[in-house]
């Protein structure tokens, strides 16, 4: 009950904002648009419903900084959020997508074939009012659109992501205190397991042909590919097309592996090592991400970073996980699932971890981690 009062106070709250919010320049207008970071916040909210309806949404954006400058200034960009207003719906919402520079638009549940004809509507809206008579290049206003979700998980629209790219305070003291941990940490770890770091290259070495280090692309923050370390526990020149064929089905049917009933790994796969397996069953493969956590490419704790073709397979709302946070060696999924649960089990880890995120809920996984290797329980 609480929960449902908070949430139609909020609802008020934003309508008023989004009738009363005033800027620079429309200040004096009535109905304004809504400010830069409520705008955002309804990007993020618009991005999960349509997560949920499978109905994309448009993002226009208008370009009005070059109206900023001459007479009617003032005039110009007040015509451009006028003829925006106009030309949407109820349902659609208006804003600062950056202050003082980008008006934006969500255009709410549009279907496949909606996308050209709103572009040329806003086009049209936009030119009429800004420049009735054609007055000159000072007077154009540029637009773009922006779909989600993206045709491909691995082609990702930052536009479609303010919130991602945004230094808050809280934020920026988190993040700079995780790195700091992990830093001292990934030292920390390189210097109690130096001796795995001599042994197991020598076993890698007597045991099979080929280098000691498996180097992997991987998808990092923000849809960033980076080089991810392991100690190689398979043959060489192995066909990737059996795993690739395993992820898919394990996305996109949930299938425990064949034979092994609520596993989901490849249990009996022919491409490992002998030694390999002892270090995948001990994880001591993972240990050369330690160098990935140096570098910056990832983090102690956080969602384990995607292979690129799994992308392929990926509904909207799992990208979740590989966008919002930096990708970690440890984490829920690490420590409570592993192979025991489903993909969609795994991502809503990922997702919860993201909502709860805190330097105490990263150390509480970072001490839970040894007694998760230790008993071994889904590794394969």
């Amino acid at each position: 009950m609480r929960n449902s009062w908070l949430q139609g106070a909020r609802g008020v709250f934003k309508r008023n904002l989004y009738r009363f919010a005033c800027t620079d320049f429309l200040s004096d207008t009535e109905n304004g648009v809504l400010i830069e970071d409520f705008f955002h916040e309804m990007i993020y909210i618009e991005r999960r419903r349509s997560e949920r309806s499978k109905k994309p949404f448009a993002l226009a954006l208008v370009d009005v900084s070059g109206l900023h400058y001459g007479a009617g200034a003032k005039d110009a960009v007040r015509s451009a959020a006028h003829a925006l207003k106009a030309s949407v719906r109820e349902t659609d919402a208006i804003g600062w997508y950056r202050h003082n520079m980008l008006l934006g638009v969500i255009f709410t549940g549009i279907g496949a074939c909606d996308e050209p004809a709103l572009k040329d509507k806003v086009e049209r809206a936009v030119r009429e009012a800004v420049s009735p008579e054609g007055s000159g290049p000072e007077r154009n206003a540029l637009v773009t659109f922006h779909i989600f979700p993206e045709e491909k998980a691995d082609a990702i629209d930052l536009t479609l992501y303010p919130e991602l790219e945004k230094k808050k305070t809280p934020s920026r003291v988190y993040l700079a205190f995780k790195r700091v941990i992990d830093v001292i940490g990934a030292l920390f770890a390189i210097l109690l397991f130096s001796p795995f770091f001599i042994l197991i290259p020598l076993l890698i070495r007597l045991s099979s042909k080929g280098p000691v280090l498996f180097r992997q692309k991987r998808i990092g923050r923000l849809g960033r590919p980076f080089t991810f370390l392991k100690f190689r526990s398979m043959h060489i020149g192995n066909d990737e097309k059996v795993h690739m064929e395993y992820v898919r089905k394990l996305i996109l049917e949930e299938k425990a592996y064949k034979g092994s009933p609520g596993v989901y790994k490849i249990m009996d796969d022919p491409r490992i090592t002998r030694i390999g397996r002892l270090l995948r069953k001990t994880s001591l493969d993972e240990l050369p991400q330690f160098i990935n956590v140096l570098k910056g490419d990832m983090s102690l704790v956080g969602p384990r970073p995607p292979i690129p073709y799994e992308l392929e397979s990926y509904d909207s709302w799992h990208r979740r996980r590989y966008l919002e946070p930096k990708p970690g060696i440890t984490g829920l999924w690490q420590v409570e699932g592993r192979s025991r649960t489903t993909f969609n089990e795994m991502v809503r880890m990922d997702i919860r971890y993201l909502q709860e995120k805190s330097l105490w809920f990263d150390i509480k996984l970072i001490v839970k981690t040894p007694w998760a290797l230790i008993t071994s329980r889904g590794a394969y």
